[in-house]
């Protein structure tokens, strides 16, 4: 690639860039409108050996107070392509990383295509979105991915890679930068590719979904009507951007809803609420010819995990909507006890301890650790 595909800009403070306006500015910075700039860029920063991170919305990220000593690459690629689909009544859209993600939400329910309408309001990119498996309302990215086109930092080579191979589970796949670890694959993505139903309404199955909707009948529903009651939902969260509104200023949902053994559910209160995770229905079971008897053995049944939230193991443990400790800027958000937010001027340090005291009020009070859900870049928990 050329170097005149470089756009390499004044860097900005990353407390600008991102929802939770935390983090100073990086050493060099650089801006991608295209795919070719976006693979140019990434090729000059493996090539030099910098640090870097790909930066799409900025609300899944939570940076350190200090200076990142590398190289930021801003996602400003965009545009939806309508493809056909192998399977009738579908239609599938490619989808560039740099996309705002409820862009494509609102683009799809416009057009009557149903599959996402659940996760109206979720703020960020669309590359960004298998990374983490985004999911709201019983409803995942995984259930309309269809592939995604990468760029692979051990080779530098850009590759088409089917859904099934990013090993997506909740809020997870190989490319995400879990807290303590690093991706199984390090890789960046550059557009995304989802199958969706043409359909302008649909009957609501999921039972999450069902009951933040108000729905007691399985008459369809039309997708606007969905999108309408999902975003006035998150609204009354304080999970749409506000700039006038501190309860938005925040990365969402801090921490994860937790994924526990059944057993383990079993022993908190009953009025906790919780969701089983479904088994894999599909599963495997393969014998080795030279083992086989005639008879294949009887599939053991395990009980299923089960998801609990995490807003009330938060709530139940002591911390109210609105607690912030003393002398800090940072709280948790008066209308949702999973979002920390920036009251105004606060520090990653201030929102960091914060983080600490809630993870072991939860801990201390009910057994288990509470795991971040974003990006931490420079953070220690």
């Amino acid at each position: 690639m050329s170097d005149a595909l470089l756009h390499e800009i004044e860097p900005l403070r990353l407390s600008t860039l991102t929802t939770l306006r935390t983090g100073g500015a990086p050493e060099r910075m650089l801006d991608a409108t295209t795919t070719d700039e976006l693979v140019a860029a990434l090729r000059d920063v493996w090539a030099r050996g910098d640090e870097w991170f790909v930066l799409g919305g900025g609300s899944n990220l939570f940076v350190g107070d200090e200076t990142f000593d590398g190289t930021v690459i801003r996602v400003l690629t965009r545009g939806i392509e309508e493809l056909p689909s192998p399977h009738d009544g579908r239609i599938r859209l490619r989808v560039q990383a740099g996309h705002g993600w409820d862009d494509l939400v609102a683009y799809a329910v416009e057009h009557g295509y149903a599959g996402l309408e659940a996760m109206s309001g979720i703020p960020g990119t669309v590359g960004a979105s298998p990374v983490q498996n985004i999911g709201a309302y019983g409803q995942e990215i995984q259930e309309t991915l269809v592939e995604v086109e990468l760029i692979d930092e051990n080779t530098g080579e850009v590759s088409v890679v089917p859904a099934s191979d990013l090993g997506l589970g909740f809020r997870t796949s190989v490319l995400k930068h879990h807290y303590g670890s690093v991706p199984e694959r390090r890789a960046v993505i550059l557009s995304v590719t989802v199958d969706l139903l043409v359909a302008g309404e649909r009957v609501v199955r999921g039972e999450q979904l069902r009951r933040a909707l108000g729905l007691d009948s399985d008459a369809p529903v039309p997708l606007t009507w969905v999108r309408e009651r999902i975003l006035a939902t998150r609204a009354s969260k304080g999970m749409l951007l506000d700039d006038d509104d501190p309860d938005t200023h925040s990365v969402g949902s801090f921490f994860q809803n937790a994924i526990v053994p059944e057993v383990v559910a079993r022993a908190l209160p009953p009025e906790c609420p919780r969701w089983p995770v479904a088994p894999d229905l599909d599963a495997v079971t393969v014998i080795p010819l030279a083992s086989y008897d005639g008879l294949v053995p009887t599939s053991k049944t395990e009980a299923p995990d089960v998801k609990v939230s995490a807003a009330w193991l938060i709530e139940h443990a002591g911390i109210r909507k609105g607690f912030t400790l003393p002398r800090s800027r940072a709280s948790v958000s008066t209308k949702h006890a999973l979002a920390l937010t920036n009251r105004g001027g606060a520090t990653a340090a201030e929102v960091s301890e914060l983080a600490r005291f809630i993870q072991s009020r939860v801990h201390s009070e009910f057994g288990l650790v509470l795991q971040p859900e974003p990006v931490l870049l420079g953070v220690e928990l």
